[in-house]
């Protein structure tokens, strides 16, 4: 019997094998689907036109328009709707291609109905949650463009981040890894006049260079071997919208030639053709390297370079802006505690330890941290040990010294200033990957933080771990807030 839609959801089922289309029909249909098939890629991208599903599953080898094509399409129609691909080609590129694209999940023919139906009750949840997170964003965006600005650093991006969201300017986004740069590059478009119209991502380092141009420009019917039908590039998805270019450093300097010239006019032709082609579309580029010294070094036009970098917005490293810490894991922890199905909360310990790591992985290292602490906490509030153990180990990253060495004369820390001494041990001095020493009150506060996880919060252990007086303990527990159950949680 049929549901109705508000029960489980509308799911398209895309095949170009009718026999296929109804036996999955009816596996959906008895599982309290609404269910629509259709035989073809254009047929389904019709359809987004006038509904907008739960979820799809798309057959991966079709004629005509493709699996990876439609997903393709799919994806910058609607970036939150999961598209479970079905297929019998088991080769690793196709598999790799669709799950780079965007794909929620894939299964392989012959069909298996109980994980069918179980990876669709997955994809409608995550699709539901999706949408929901970025609501919530969008409610957020009014003050802070949906991002967390409570350090000086991050406010300063605000207000950059402001000065060119309304207007058509090029931006280069600069920042490391995991900073958050497509972020920026999101709220940038989601401000812009541009917001009703396509954002078309691409990361350059994820695309091999023989194949960058036709990504970015498309290709025509038999431009090269392989190249079965017409494909449109990045270039063409984005008219009307943002195009964003991650990594803009790891582009061929030929291929950097040819942007120049698409950038300036507007116009380029697709791979094999000779028809130019014009498309409206925003530029903002972003990238981890320093472009200038590569200018230098005659790895990066210079021309280029002086295209794209028409205005520059810096992300700071998390490490710099460490007043974002508490909240945005506080964020990650309630984003994940929905999608795992239970409650969780971080405790004050583990909020010090994640307080007082360098982050050489920045957001995208912290949010992995708070993923991995909801899980081992399996429901429970997460504690200091239920995060990664490299957040931990005061070796990690600490180098031992002593006074005779040469590093205890290090410029980033100062021979007079000595944390604790581990029962009786050398002097240690906390730096981060980039060589920036840690001040002495956190290196302390981390030495006490993982002698208590050690010692199960027994004191008298810690006293002699530490190799101080328990008063000095109580003392130093205080300044630094930190919580013991054997005193009653009180610091």
């Amino acid at each position: 019997m049929k549901h109705n839609r508000d029960s489980q959801g509308l799911v398209l089922v895309v095949d170009d094998e009718r026999l296929i289309q109804r036996i999955v029909r009816a596996w959906l249909e008895d599982a309290g689907y609404v269910v629509e098939t259709f035989g073809c890629g254009e047929d389904c991208l019709a359809a987004l036109d006038r509904v907008l599903p739960d979820a799809i599953v798309l057959d991966l080898s079709m004629p005509g328009l493709g699996g990876l094509e439609t997903l393709r399409q799919i994806k910058v129609r609607s970036q939150h709707l999961p598209v479970v691909m079905l297929t019998a080609d088991l080769s690793v590129n196709s598999v790799v291609s669709a799950m780079n694209l965007g794909a929620y999940d894939y299964l392989t023919k012959p069909i298996d109905p109980a994980k069918l139906t179980t990876t669709l009750r997955n994809a409608v949840q995550h699709c539901h949650l999706s949408v929901k997170l970025a609501h919530l964003e969008r409610a957020a965006e009014g003050t802070g463009y949906g991002l967390t600005c409570h350090s000086p650093a991050m406010k300063e991006t605000l207000v950059a981040l402001n000065r060119v969201a309304a207007g058509d300017i090029t931006v280069l986004i600069q920042g490391e890894s995991g900073a958050g740069k497509e972020l920026v590059a999101r709220a940038i478009h989601s401000h812009s006049s541009r917001r009703d119209g396509p954002f078309v991502a691409l990361n350059c380092a994820a695309i091999p260079e023989t194949l960058q141009e036709s990504e970015l420009f498309g290709f025509e019917k038999g431009a090269f071997t392989g190249a079965e039908q017409r494909r449109i590039g990045r270039f063409e998805e984005a008219d009307q919208g943002t195009l964003f270019l991650d990594e803009v450093g790891e582009l061929s300097l030929g291929l950097q030639a040819k942007l120049l010239r698409a950038i300036q006019e507007r116009a380029f032709s697709r791979v094999g053709g000779n028809k130019e082609i014009r498309s409206n579309y925003r530029l903002l580029v972003a990238t981890h390297q320093p472009l200038q010294s590569l200018v230098a070094q005659g790895k990066f036009r210079e021309d280029f370079y002086f295209r794209i970098a028409v205005f520059e917005l810096e992300v700071p490293p998390l490490r710099a802006r460490r007043e974002d810490i508490a909240p945005l894991a506080r964020h990650f922890a309630s984003e994940f505690a929905e999608a795992l199905g239970h409650a969780a909360e971080l405790s004050n310990a583990a909020l010090e330890v994640l307080l007082s790591y360098s982050w050489p992985g920045n957001v995208r290292e912290l949010k992995n941290a708070v993923h991995r602490g909801l899980v081992s906490a399996n429901g429970s509030t997460v504690q200091p040990e239920h995060l990664p153990p490299r957040l931990l180990q005061p070796t990690s990253p600490v180098a031992a010294v002593t006074e005779s060495s040469p590093a205890a004369t290090s410029p980033s820390l100062p021979p007079k200033e000595v944390p604790l001494t581990v029962a009786g041990a050398e002097a240690i001095a906390v730096v981060d990957k980039a060589g920036v020493g840690l001040s002495m009150e956190a290196i302390e506060r981390q030495a006490i933080l993982c002698a208590l996880t050690r010692n199960e919060g027994v004191l008298a252990k810690v006293v002699k771990e530490l190799g101080i007086g328990r008063t000095t303990l109580y003392r130093k527990m205080k300044k630094f807030q930190i919580a013991s159950e054997e005193s009653g949680g009180e610091v």
